[in-house]
């Protein structure tokens, strides 16, 4: 039965809709551990809070791929993706000092020239101190067992989000910053108060409020060789895809997400205030009734102390700019949860995607979508044998395997697509087009009921490369 004319308009026109933000790039250069990676993003919330940053850094052969979901307007996330990645590169032990210190493979945020001054004159001072940085905001007995990779992404996370704060306070208190903080402030700000622009100032003041008021959580990987550590604050989820023993797709869960459905994340929370606080401190499932995530870059009403909110901030933002049953601050933390994986032949592809994605499938439905994607791209592409002789069998054999894959043959060449079609117009029988052509025509102060803000990076690993890192003996 033909498709109506209608029929085949509404899918054209979501299709194109669907399209219009995704990537593929093809890791070319021999020796390293990705083959590609896709990505894409669909906007609920206008503007679009979600940020992604992919970087290649200099040595060639390691990746950093993040996804930052934003709430409370796009800037927290929108500067996380243009700065963090860098920071990351510049912690690295083996990032010898470098004006190019990666290859930024996604287009970031061009902000005005005295906020691209600023942030060019703290990751100056931020590169010059890190040595400094990574052993002292790592002086801790539980981070002893870290390696450098690990270090550099708790050091590089927590650095960000304080200078995040201190970029805000100096244009808010100016030298009074100083009487403010727990501690002296890490970077010079001197120069920027002895030399008053007004304008430059207001400028820089209303921007760095901006970040700072809003907020976003980050999962970041860095993938080289055949190692994968994954940096994760708040609930942006991370998921591997691998091939079990017998053929099947499996998905494992890289993490836990920091939300009041982690019992740990809830134990730490309480922990760390008073018992008079319980019934306060997480109300309706929310930090201070009002926060899902309980980790976040930015949000600083829940961590600044509560002065500085009562006499700085609430005469620009309003009382709502003061939480409930504000009483021992810091109630917010940026810092990442490490998780380490080593990668198997096995593992053939991790996806990360903010939360948007998660609400409406889960790592088992996303694996396997990726997982049959992958069987239907091979098979769209032209059939090759083997170099050497090839007998009637395997020739058969191929034949069967190709046959197999046409008829999983996918609507999109790009993964992420893939997986944003099927989390909206998956039903029981199939792909509905009406239902997908309705979800993506909501009117804006409507869709946000129906979904989130979504972003998806899949990288593929590949699996000869992965091969040739086994040690000699596990060789088969």
């Amino acid at each position: 039965m033909k498709p109506r004319d209608d029929e085949t308009g509404l899918w054209n026109r979501a299709t194109s809709i669907l399209q219009a933000n995704e990537k593929i790039y093809e890791v070319m250069k021999p020796g390293s551990v990705l083959k590609s990676i896709d990505w894409n993003q669909l906007a609920s919330n206008n503007p679009l809070e979600d940020s992604l940053a992919i970087a290649k850094l200099c040595d060639n052969r390691s990746y950093l791929l993040g996804v930052f979901d934003g709430h409370g307007g796009p800037a927290c996330a929108r500067v996380l993706a243009k700065r963090l990645l860098s920071y990351i590169a510049a912690s690295l032990p083996s990032q010898h000092v470098s004006s190019l210190l990666l290859e930024q493979m996604t287009p970031t945020t061009e902000f005005r020239p005295e906020i691209e001054s600023l942030y060019a004159y703290e990751f100056n001072q931020y590169h010059a101190s890190v040595s400094h940085l990574r052993d002292t905001l790592s002086n801790d007995k539980s981070q002893c067992s870290m390696d450098s990779t690990e270090r550099a992404l708790l050091t590089s996370f927590e650095a960000m989000d304080q200078q995040l704060s201190e970029e805000a306070l100096a244009f808010l208190l100016g030298p009074e910053m100083s009487d403010i903080l727990e501690r002296v402030p890490r970077w010079d700000w001197k120069p920027w108060w002895a030399d008053a622009f007004p304008s430059r100032d207001k400028v820089l003041q209303l921007s760095t409020l901006s970040t700072a008021m809003s907020g976003a959580v980050a999962t970041v990987a860095h993938i080289s060789s055949n190692n994968l550590v994954l940096a994760n604050t708040g609930d942006c989820q991370a998921v591997l895809g691998y091939l079990s023993e017998d053929g099947t797709w499996g998905a494992s869960k890289l993490g836990k997400e920091h939300t009041s459905e982690n019992p740990a994340e809830v134990e730490r929370l309480y922990s760390e205030h008073p018992r008079s606080e319980r019934d306060t401190v997480l109300r309706m499932d929310r930090l201070l009734g009002q926060l899902m995530p309980l980790r976040a870059f930015g949000d600083f009403r829940f961590k600044w102390p509560r002065h500085v909110l009562e006499k700085w901030v609430t005469p620009i933002l309003g009382e709502s700019a003061l939480p409930s049953n504000y009483k021992t601050p810091p109630y917010l933390s940026a810092r990442p949860e490490i998780i380490k994986h080593t990668l198997s032949p096995r593992d053939k592809f991790v996806v990360i995607a903010s939360d948007g994605l998660w609400d409406l499938l889960s790592p088992t439905q996303v694996v396997r979508l990726v997982g049959e994607h992958m069987s239907g791209r091979v098979a769209l592409g032209p059939l090759t044998l083997p170099p050497g002789d090839v007998t009637l069998e395997e020739i058969n054999k191929m034949l069967q395997q190709r046959r197999e894959g046409l008829s999983k043959r996918p609507l999109d060449s790009n993964a992420a697509t893939h997986l944003i079609r099927h989390a909206l117009a998956s039903t029981e029988t199939g792909l509905d087009p009406d239902r997908l052509s309705e979800l993506l025509s909501l009117p804006d102060d409507v869709v946000r009921l129906f979904r989130d803000d979504i972003t998806i990076l899949i990288a593929y690993f590949d699996t000869d490369y992965l091969l040739k890192s086994l040690p000699q003996s596990n060789h088969e």
